[in-house]
């Protein structure tokens, strides 16, 4: 348990594999994760040759990692196989909705999470990429996911060759609501990002992008209200061509 409370994410990896044989047993792990249903609507793409990475790349800003780790794995929603399965039964599927795709998302992201969990105690680091929900259409292309398959999210595996520092949690009091939502007052807020708001690299941040608060830099530099709108919208036409909406 202690060892997890020290986990950090790993963007930085030895040139050195992951075999198969430890892929699949940590993939097999991962699978016990819970699933809705017992349906397990999800499969996972594993990308290995170089030339793929490349063509997944662009999808993900072309971050270093995508083409330098061992192993990258796209976690993916998937009714595609479970409404086959019920048609060759004589049964009508009804998974193509956005009740399925939540569905769906919600047991790949299970199984992402049970496998990160699982790599990290046998050694290996991992770095989740939120680029995949803003190109999923590009994701979807270079993977050749069919109707009813959607990218949720991108994981990149490898033996590490970085020991970071561990970015900033907000204390437990911000997270955990007893019995029902509490909500936040100012005072609250104050407090339980005070100690974010006073750590060296984040006052940092605040410089190099020439702004008054930390706040700002997310607002105004890292995640825009401009790029949100786009990329929702990419999300939603994404979503109808998939067959979901």
């Amino acid at each position: 348990m202690e060892s997890m409370k020290q986990r950090r994410t790993i963007r930085r990896y030895q040139e050195k594999d992951v075999t198969p044989e430890l892929l699949n047993e940590l993939m097999e792990i991962a699978c016990r994760a819970s699933t809705v249903g017992n349906m397990q609507t999800y499969s996972v793409v594993l990308t290995r040759d170089a030339a793929m990475k490349e063509k997944l790349s662009p999808a993900h800003f072309n971050q270093p990692m995508v083409k330098k780790a061992p192993v990258v794995l796209t976690f993916c929603v998937d009714l595609n196989r479970f409404s086959k399965w019920c048609e060759q039964r004589q049964a009508i599927p009804g998974y193509d909705n956005l009740q399925w795709f939540v569905t769906g998302a919600v047991d790949a992201l299970l199984v992402a999470q049970t496998f990160c969990v699982a790599a990290e105690e046998r050694g290996l680091g991992i770095c989740y990429l939120g680029t995949t929900t803003y190109n999923p259409n590009q994701i979807i292309d270079a993977l050749q996911l069919p109707k009813l398959v959607f990218p949720i999210t991108t994981i990149t595996l490898g033996w590490p060759d970085e020991s970071p520092e561990q970015v900033d949690r907000l204390p437990l009091e911000a997270i955990l609501h007893q019995e029902t939502y509490h909500d936040y007052s100012a005072d609250d807020i104050d407090r339980l990002y005070a100690y974010k708001e006073s750590l060296p690299e984040n006052l940092k941040f605040i410089e190099e992008n020439k702004k008054e608060t930390l706040a700002q830099v997310f607002t105004d530099v890292r995640y825009k209200k401009a790029d949100n709108e786009l990329f929702s919208e990419v999300l939603l036409e994404t979503l109808k061509k998939q067959g979901f909406c």
